[in-house]
């Protein structure tokens, strides 16, 4: 696991000076080492900082073929580069390190040119230097796990593993982007290709381009896309059985894949069922008690899942460890964590995340997670709603919606964790808008309304929801809304909320995050199953549970969900937290959804939690902007 930077620029557009500012703004990616490759003639400078995790002595970059045609500055993990690796030695590639997967996706290119992608089973951001083409090829893996941004300005084309680090560049853009800042409070985040910056664009999960040095021509395209494409036979309780298994079995492998490493390896342990499931899979394939599990707790017991924590790793056996995150360590912690966002995103969670990460680095190296289970095996309450919003859209005049939010909006307010009227009035809210965007409505922090009154002028919803609209039309014309919305979970809410939360969260201390749910074997086994055995009867993630059963007990698979939350709400009413009161448009806004949220009169926490991390962004960034 690394960062990455790189540019090719004519000789008085960047030097070896610039490519170590942005390089080194990335060294809590890669805390281990350095290095640097300026081709002569060319413009072409690729950096990289390194976190050994594989092939310790071996693997340093930017790496070279022995010719010097290749060399690639790579971010992140191959998990079959061992199987690749004897497919290449059989065509005849000879190889310089003992086991360096990077060493493999130069060989890889060699042979397979960017058709090498399609074989790939893992986690990466990579930047190739084609000599003999005179090319410079980015590719991202098919979730978008590894981060890639890149502008093309001024004659520069440039890339890096994150924002702050491209903005060392003295040709980078530095504008705001309006269109990026409003969906940031439509969705909790931005989306790809969008960046918080005008002109700079995240290169999508499964997307990859190819720079051509002599006309400056970037050409990218699509190399991968999540689709559903469910069975059609039919769920007989023989045909499920036989379903468990392969379940069981496309996870085994998957875990066991993410247990290579030559450091120190852990599990994060929250006691949930995805989580639980990689931890009961990893010991199968570690000496009894050699398991080591983390986790985070709350003083707030309505946020706490440490109990269940400690009774799965109780019953696994691994040797587990935790913290707690109470409201004063909260306050130590909050604006260290701010002030290192590359990126403004509105998952609260971040924080009790960033600690466990910090927690469990003191540990071990690498952790496995349960990031992408609920996406793939329909795990959200949005899921458990979608049958009561097709009877309220059948049975409840449009005319009356107003109404009915109205009087759900005289529910008292309650801060606990997913309660009863955060679900009422965030349902609601999102069934007074077309069912193509009703999900990202009912989870984003603004709705149409608010955002046009916070930015003065209007949007079409059309634009503002783009991606969540396209996610929906994907899965075809006559899909299921639980495929539609499993479409928008995966492909969206997945890669620029979950993943990027994880990705910064993590290498903010220099660990490794790995997500065996979202091995290339397990995501064409789930997106082949049909929706009827995800979400059942009311029962999320149901096929998951159920092929679980022999490695977990029924109290920790049938748990009620709550989810990696924090008690913002609260730290906001209490004033632990004081959003910014920005100027222009948006100050009465905030200002009214501020004293409303501190007279309990309604629950503003995800607007509000939104432009406190926006303003303490925008204040990092005038810190620290290059000269």
């Amino acid at each position: 696991m690394c960062g990455i930077a790189g540019f090719v620029a004519p000789r008085d557009a960047g030097d070896r000076q610039t490519l170590e500012r942005m390089t080194r703004a990335l060294a809590h990616r890669g805390p281990d080492a350095e290095g640097y490759a300026v081709i002569p003639r060319t413009g072409v400078h690729l950096g990289h900082r390194r976190l050994s995790i594989v092939d310790l002595s071996g693997g340093a970059q930017p790496m070279s073929t022995t010719d010097g045609n290749l060399t690639i500055v790579f971010n992140g993990e191959i998990y079959n580069h061992a199987d690749l690796r004897e497919q290449l030695q059989a065509k005849g590639h000879r190889f310089q390190t003992d086991h360096s997967d990077t060493e493999v996706l130069l060989n890889g290119y060699r042979e397979w040119g960017d058709g090498m992608l399609d074989r790939l089973n893992g986690m990466f951001a990579f930047a190739i230097y084609d000599q003999a083409r005179g090319t410079l090829f980015l590719a991202r893996d098919r979730f978008g796990k590894k981060p890639l941004y890149w502008f093309q300005r001024d004659g520069v084309f440039a890339f890096a593993s994150e924002l702050t680090a491209l903005l060392q560049h003295p040709a980078a853009p530095s504008s705001e982007s309006a269109l990026a800042l409003k969906k940031y409070f439509a969705y909790g985040y931005i989306p790809a290709p969008l960046s918080a910056i005008e002109g700079i664009r995240k290169l999508p999960g499964g997307w990859c381009g190819t720079f051509t040095i002599s006309s400056g021509a970037w050409a990218p395209r699509r190399w991968w896309e999540f689709r559903l494409e469910p069975s059609d036979e039919e769920v007989t309780p023989a045909r499920c059985e036989v379903w468990f298994s392969e379940l069981r079995e496309v996870l085994d492998r998957a875990v066991k894949r993410r247990l290579v490493a030559d450091v120190p390896v852990g599990v994060f342990l929250s006691g949930g069922i995805d989580s639980s499931a990689v931890a009961a899979l990893a010991a199968r394939h570690l000496p009894a008690g050699r398991l080591r599990t983390f986790s985070i707790g709350f003083t707030d017991p309505t946020f706490d899942e440490l109990p269940y924590a400690r009774e799965a790793a109780a019953f696994i056996g691994c040797a587990h460890e935790s913290e707690i995150l109470d409201l004063s360590r909260a306050r130590e912690l909050l604006p260290g964590l701010l002030s290192r966002l590359d990126e403004p995103m509105g998952d609260g969670s971040i924080l009790p995340t960033w600690l466990l990460c910090g927690f469990t680095r003191r540990h071990v190296t690498v952790a496995l997670g349960g990031d992408g289970g609920d996406e793939l095996f329909a795990g959200y309450d949005p899921f458990k709603a979608l049958g009561k919003a097709a009877l309220y859209d059948k049975l409840v005049p449009k005319a009356l919606h107003p109404a009915i939010r109205l009087l759900a909006s005289r529910l008292p307010v309650s801060h606990a964790n997913i309660s009863l009227d955060f679900k009422i009035k965030r349902t609601l809210r999102g069934l007074s808008h077309p069912a193509h965007y009703r999900v990202p409505v009912w989870m984003g922090p603004l709705e149409p309304s608010q955002i046009d009154a916070y930015f003065g002028g209007r949007s079409a919803p059309e634009e503002l929801y783009s991606e969540a609209i396209e996610a929906w039309e994907a899965a075809g014309e006559h899909a299921d809304p639980v495929d539609r919305t499993l479409q928008f979970f995966t492909r969206l809410y997945m890669q620029d909320q979950i993943l990027a939360k994880v990705d910064r969260a993590s290498m903010l201390h220099g660990l490794e995050a790995r997500s065996p749910f979202l091995d290339l074997e397990v995501v064409n086994f789930a997106r082949r199953l049909p929706h009827s055995v995800k979400l059942r009867g009311g029962t999320t993630k149901w096929i998951l549970k159920k092929a679980l059963e022999p490695l977990l007990p029924a109290s920790i698979l049938y748990r009620k969900k709550k989810g990696f939350g924090t008690p913002i709400g609260s730290w906001i009413r209490e004033g632990a937290i004081v959003p910014q009161i920005p100027g222009g448009e948006a100050g009465p806004l905030v200002r009214e959804s501020l004293a409303a949220h501190r007279a309990g009169r309604s629950d503003e926490r995800l607007f509000l939690w939104c432009q406190h991390v926006l303003a303490a962004w925008r204040s990092r960034r005038n810190a620290h902007s290059p000269s």
